[in-house]
């Protein structure tokens, strides 16, 4: 979910992990593997610890002052979470913070496949750690009772519901991901504020019905250490083919598409 450079002739937000060092023969299995895994750990620990900790704070009405967190709370964090990885980390290893934008991307030959299982590792690693550090920070209660915020269907929605609303939204936000991070026209300046946007708005629409699970590691290891895996299989096939058919119908169809904008004849000029 990564959010710099942006373009094919820079280094790709979300393509491209920097080139190896000098001296590894551009082995992808070195040195520069370590480093853009170990920032897809952190930064998707700081993703998710934002996450599950303003949803436990939420769920417990632990207020900071004033009234407890409003329904607006998780998404605002998650969405200003998002852009602060990308503009953090994203020079570094793209910060994918998400298993579903790292296979989309591969599929897509927009990043390197010899790269995706310790990208995919490092962000269940960065997940458990996240949500080992919320239960740690709000005690007990917080895998008990908020159940380290693991995703859950709302009452009354049924699996395709669920599978539907993760599929769509996750589609939201990697659409956002794959134009402003892999398409060379849009300014670099936008990518993060705009991912970071794309995810809150991808919480707010499929919170009331799934729980907005959208990042398969997120989902993992919250249910992992909370012991809650209901419907667990529904928050990692939906977003990865959301994933997947959002970043291909940007490459093979969107990618070659220009603004028809009306550019006025030199006859026009003249005559104003």
């Amino acid at each position: 979910m990564n959010i710099s450079a942006i373009g094919e002739s820079r280094i790709d937000m979300a393509t491209h992990p920097p080139r190896s060092a000098p001296g590894l023969h551009g082995h992808p299995f070195n040195g520069n593997l370590v480093r853009a895994s170990v920032s897809e750990a952190v930064g998707t620990f700081v993703l998710v610890f934002t996450i599950v900790c303003t949803a436990i704070a939420a769920t417990l009405a632990r207020q900071l002052v004033g009234a407890p967190y409003g329904p607006l709370a998780v998404p605002a964090a998650a969405g200003l979470a998002l852009a602060v990885i990308v503009a953090t980390l994203g020079h570094v290893s793209g910060a994918h913070v998400n298993p579903a934008v790292t296979v989309a991307l591969a599929a897509n030959r927009r990043f390197p496949i010899a790269y995706v299982p310790a990208y995919v590792a490092a962000q269940l690693v960065g997940a458990i750690a996240a949500a080992l550090a919320a239960w740690v920070l709000f005690g007990a209660r917080a895998r008990s009772v908020a159940h380290l915020a693991a995703p859950l269907p709302a009452a009354g929605v049924n699996t395709w519901r669920v599978f539907g609303a993760e599929m769509i939204v996750t589609f939201i936000l990697v659409l956002a991901i794959v134009s402003v991070a892999t398409d060379a026209r849009v300014p670099s300046a936008v990518a993060a504020s705009t991912i970071g946007a794309a995810l809150a708005i991808a919480i707010l629409v499929a919170a009331p019905v799934s729980g907005a699970g959208i990042n398969p590691a997120s989902v993992l290891g919250t249910e992992i250490v909370s012991g809650v895996f209901t419907d667990w299989w529904i928050y990692i096939v939906a977003p990865l083919l959301g994933a997947t058919l959002a970043a291909t119908v940007y490459e093979k169809f969107l990618r070659i598409g220009s603004s028809p904008e009306m550019v006025p004849s030199r006859g026009d000029a003249y005559a104003e």
